[in-house]
């Protein structure tokens, strides 16, 4: 009589992700992981550390910084990356400006799509064939189009319509000369499931994620960090609030959310009840533009 063992919802996951993540460190020659200090990019490490144990993750981790972030986010980048042992590059938009390579559109404050040239020039420098992210499908409707496997051309383009199938969970890595790939490891987990696999496996996160006091301004009905980024409109007047972040981006169109939740529990019982998502609730970039991601993605955004 044979048994078998069926895995948690989590776990089910979790082997998804370090399944996909193995396949395609044996089926390319230079991969990195994109790491930008966020909750997804954190789970995503944690799962290449899991891939390789007690071995080191065989890879670096790549930040595209447009300048804009918020400073604890940066701070918890760097000793989370030191704690891995993994190796960090950081492609920087604000050296690409003072190089003359980027130049800032005048009157947009927000450096979002100065990040595709810089990641584009990053995976061109480093040889990178393949690059894991940590986008999910059920965050944005262009994501949710995305392969887990997506391919990009030699200029980095996606084509949406253009894409491999992945049926029965089968991947192709074969990649003509010049092309590369984004990997989304995360792609069938929600913000839920996210957070429920923090609050189980204990991984650390920046402050920002949890309730805390802030100095904020209303703007567009969203309430944004006071930041030396982000100029203030005449009557937007600086108030103290307690908020948290779901998702941390570029500080100028990254919202906050007033909350009370200080702990991973208080996040989640937020979570179940919010009919927004994280991105729909708080980035302003996406509101303005409904076709903003799958415009940056078409050009190589990942």
């Amino acid at each position: 009589m044979t048994t078998t063992m069926r895995l948690s919802h989590l776990a089910a996951l979790e082997a998804e992700a370090v399944h996909i993540i193995r396949e395609v460190v044996a089926e390319t020659e230079q991969p990195g992981l994109l790491f930008s200090g966020g909750k997804d990019s954190v789970v995503l490490l944690h799962l290449a550390k899991l891939a390789f144990w007690p071995a080191r993750v065989p890879f670096p981790v790549v930040h595209i910084d447009t300048g804009h972030n918020f400073p604890e986010v940066l701070e918890f980048r760097d000793e989370y990356v030191e704690e891995i042992g993994v190796r960090l590059i950081v492609g920087s938009v604000p050296e690409a400006l003072a190089a003359g390579s980027l130049r800032e559109p005048a009157g947009n404050v927000s450096r979002n799509a100065l990040q595709t040239p810089v990641l584009l020039e990053t995976i061109q420098k480093h040889r990178f064939d393949a690059l894991f992210g940590g986008a999910r499908r059920d965050e944005e409707k262009a994501r949710a189009k995305e392969r887990v496997f997506s391919v990009r051309d030699e200029f980095g383009q996606w084509d949406p319509k253009n894409q491999r199938p992945e049926l029965w969970d089968l991947y192709n890595g074969l990649l003509e000369p010049g092309a590369s790939m984004r990997v989304f490891p995360l792609s069938n987990w929600t913000e839920l499931d996210i957070w429920q696999y923090i609050a189980d496996r204990e991984l650390a996160l920046p402050p920002l994620y949890y309730a805390h006091e802030r100095a904020v301004f209303e703007r567009d009905g969203m309430l944004f960090a006071d930041n030396e980024f982000l100029p203030r409109r005449e009557g937007e007047d600086i108030r103290m609030e307690k908020v948290r972040f779901r998702t941390i981006g570029d500080a100028t169109c990254t919202g906050a959310v007033r909350s009370d939740a200080v702990t991973n529990e208080d996040v989640l019982a937020e979570i179940v009840a919010s009919r927004l998502t994280e991105r729909g609730a708080t980035r302003a970039d996406d509101r303005v533009n409904e076709t903003a991601m799958e415009d940056r993605k078409r050009e190589g955004y990942f």
